[in-house]
């Protein structure tokens, strides 16, 4: 029967061990498979980035409590985890826990999902069939298993957006860095001494910017622009002070103690229409600047800080609905429309919002807000909670929510590394 068949979660960070962990609250069978060869696989790749959440919004209420059973130690509630502290110290010693590790697949990538024996057009008995989902492992080889519900949080962090305004790939991906480069640490060659252009207006592209000025304090040749589409900086470096998040406030005033000094560039209202190489070393950016076409350049190094959308590809045979502004959960987009909410003004969700078509299906996590950048793992920790409640009979606890998020500003990347006490001079960043 249906019934006796596993939960089924693809995606291996923070939202699919919430998941897990509450299912194994409730005695409820479940398999995990995660295409990395490791938990949290995506922490690791921006594992020299300092969250500005602390710990204490980073894990799971259920995670926790196995943790305790088995009596580990946690982090300092307080302190800020880097990237690589996330998957090190949370997520993979929680999948070594024996209520998890027997049921987490790593290397393990789930490349097709159906209903049995239907495709997504088929209706007759459809809600009274199992899942299928069609697994292949690092060497190539394939299996199919099936289950009762399937939850999605296979995450954003995969597919990031394109450096040119809308969406077009760039032909110039040498050149380009996506994703949050290690600019003082592995990668940092790439940007010594180089005119490097920060495309965004995130937490990602201003710690980019802050890390850049660093450099430059030791290569001051390194020139460095931040291009965004908004009319002003003043639009996106948040609630400073008022931040219930001290340091993602702080991350923003510094960004803008930087601006007024003049040690970083701004070409604002700015949308990039195409990146051209000028040789093997240099890449010039074509734009509409209020209105105008400009030539931006040439610049030695493009690092794209533009966010991330969800991949659909998977879910091709699945009966599943998404906003078609945000690419979101579509009760979420009203809730999430970065153009008008911060963290704390999400109203709070659970499984009633993130109910799809295909009954039993969920996507929760990142992949949850589409190219919403207001996302936190919190968040996701209580859309884990409240779909598992669901699934496993307790429509009471899936109703109720429980969800608390600072307050002011946009949720993405790391905080500020450093306390910021008065107005810096001269050169100085820090």
């Amino acid at each position: 029967m249906t019934s006796s068949l596993p939960v089924a979660i693809i995606g291996g960070g923070p939202a699919g061990l919430a998941a897990a962990a509450h299912l194994v609250q409730y005695k409820q069978a479940f398999v995990l498979f995660e295409s990395g060869p490791a938990l949290g696989t995506h922490f690791l790749e921006y594992g020299h980035v300092r969250l500005f959440s602390a710990w204490r919004y980073n894990i799971d209420a259920a995670s926790k409590k196995l943790f305790e059973l088995h009596g580990l130690a946690l982090p300092d509630p307080e302190r800020l985890p880097y990237g690589k502290e996330i998957a090190e110290q949370y997520l993979q010693p929680l999948g070594e826990l024996p209520e998890l590790k027997p049921f987490i697949h790593l290397n393990s990538r789930v490349i097709h999902l159906q209903r049995q024996g239907l495709d997504k057009m088929k209706t007759v008995d459809r809600e009274e069939k199992p899942f299928e989902l069609v697994i292949e492992n690092g060497t190539g080889i394939r299996k199919t298993i099936r289950a009762r519900a399937v939850i999605d949080a296979t995450g954003t962090w995969k597919k990031p957006n394109s450096v040119i305004s809308g969406g077009a790939p760039d032909t110039a991906a040498g050149l380009v860095d996506y994703g949050i480069p290690a600019i003082l640490g592995s990668d940092q060659k790439r940007f010594e001494n180089k005119r490097v252009a920060v495309v965004g207006s995130g937490h990602s592209a201003m710690n980019s910017l802050l890390d850049l000025v660093q450099l430059k304090k030791s290569f001051p040749a390194t020139h460095i622009t931040w291009i965004v589409r908004k009319d002003s900086p003043e639009q996106v470096l948040g609630g400073g002070d008022a931040d219930q998040l001290p340091e993602r406030g702080a991350l923003g005033t510094q960004v803008r103690l930087l601006l007024e000094q003049g040690m970083v560039e701004s070409q604002t209202s700015t949308f990039i229409q195409s990146l051209s190489q000028l040789d093997e070393q240099q890449v010039v950016l074509g734009a509409e600047q209020k209105g105008r076409q400009i030539e931006l350049g040439p610049y030695d190094r493009v690092i794209a800080n533009t966010g991330s959308r969800p991949d659909f590809e998977l879910l091709r045979e699945i009966r599943y609905s998404f906003d078609p502004a945000l690419e979101s959960v579509p009760a979420l987009a009203p809730l999430i429309d970065p153009n008008v909410h911060s963290c704390g003004t999400v109203r709070p969700h659970g499984e009633r919002e993130l109910r799809q078509p295909e009954k039993d299906f969920y996507i929760i996590g990142a992949k949850s807000y589409g190219r919403a950048p207001t996302y936190l793992m919190a968040t996701g920790f209580e859309q884990a909670r409240s779909v598992v409640a669901h699934l496993s009979g307790n429509h009471e606890a899936a109703e109720r929510v429980e969800l608390e998020l600072p307050e002011t500003g946009v949720c993405s990347s790391k905080p500020l590394v450093f306390t910021i006490s008065g107005t810096p001079s001269g050169n100085s960043c820090c």
